[in-house]
């Protein structure tokens, strides 16, 4: 397990105890250590201290890292944000989980994942104490709207229609992956032209498919095609790839990347070919931290993920999880997002 330590901050506590029970955090690289004094099972701690997949049963590589808080940026928090000392952070999870985003960690009770994991990141930065709340997508917003949660960290897509109720601070880059067997000569920077003469699969009904129909029909012109074959679920098509019955899969980076990361070594390997906007040609989408608009949080977490960015702690939240072909140089304050008509 690696550590990374920076100058501790000093994290304003509400009166009383932790809201995080302390515990012991379960290493999955290889090591097992004690959480910090103070820190609950997700390793976050009144340090500034947050361990980066913890109890992430291997979707993560296991990091401890120190944030250091910016008083500038707590200053700037909303008033009551201020006064109750906490930055809530909704997570549209339920009822399974998605990994390596949001699922419930070893412990059978921690919601771990790249999206929590960074809201407790930016979290200590702000020098807040994080609440990971948990609901339905649809719930998410319904909390935003109503108050209950202060910023939605859930692999939310900017979209011009979302940003007439909301506000954003993208964090991340919405990218979709060609998943190859390990080995598989194909790379793809982007140009359908390579997968001429390919079978590649992907799920019906699905922004990915769009896609990569949208590719096929560009082909035909040439009088090249693109065989697509669907298969009935993960597993399937997961096998598919493995063994070579595809010459690739078209799908989310995030999830790609995590079973990657779960057969690597072995004779199950897959690998990236290569990374795709999933807002297509024209536009790179992005994921972002959701408030609510126009409270003046946005503002104050774009500013810590900037912190995160520059003081590398950003970098080795994405390389812990596999995802840094996901990174963004800086987070913007309600950037572009993807048109009305494909909201």
């Amino acid at each position: 397990m690696s550590t990374i330590t920076s100058t501790p901050s000093r994290w304003r506590l509400r009166a009383g105890a932790l809201v995080l029970a302390a515990g012991v955090v379960v290493a999955l690289s290889g090591c097992a250590t004690s959480a910090s004094a103070g820190a609950g099972t997700d390793g976050s701690g009144p340090d500034g201290s947050v361990t980066i997949g913890a109890v992430s049963n291997g979707a993560a590589t296991e990091t401890k890292v120190t944030v250091e808080e910016d008083a500038k940026l707590h200053d700037a928090l909303p008033a009551s944000i201020k006064k109750s000392g906490k930055l809530v952070v909704g997570i549209g999870a339920l009822p399974s989980g998605y990994p390596p985003l949001a699922f419930t960690g070893t412990d059978t009770k921690t919601l771990t994942g790249t999206e929590p994991d960074l809201g407790r990141l930016v979290a200590a930065k702000l020098g807040l104490e994080p609440e990971i709340k948990n609901a339905t997508w649809d719930n998410l917003f319904i909390g935003i709207d109503g108050g209950s949660i202060d910023a939605g960290f859930s692999n939310i897509t900017v979209t011009e229609e979302r940003k007439e109720k909301y506000d954003f601070a993208a964090y991340r880059q919405d990218n979709l992956a060609l998943q190859v067997k390990e080995g598989s000569s194909l790379t793809f920077d982007g140009d359908p032209s390579v997968l001429a003469g390919k079978t590649i699969a992907t799920d019906s009904g699905t922004n990915q498919e769009n896609i990569l129909l949208g590719w096929k029909k560009e082909l035909a012109k040439e009088g090249k095609t693109i065989t697509v074959k669907y298969y009935p679920d993960a597993n399937a098509r997961l096998l598919a790839v493995q063994s070579g019955k595809v010459d690739g899969y078209l799908g989310p980076n995030p999830t790609i990347a995590y079973q990657n990361k779960q057969n690597a070594g072995t004779a199950k390997a897959t690998s990236t070919a290569g990374t795709y906007s999933g807002a297509g040609s024209t536009l790179q989408g992005l994921i972002a931290a959701t408030t609510k608009k126009g409270n003046g949080l946005a503002e104050p977490i774009q500013g810590a993920i900037d912190d995160l960015i520059e003081d590398g702690t950003y970098a080795t939240w994405l390389k812990a999880y596999n995802l840094s072909n996901e990174a963004v140089k800086t987070s913007e304050l309600n950037p572009e997002g993807l048109p009305l008509d494909a909201s």
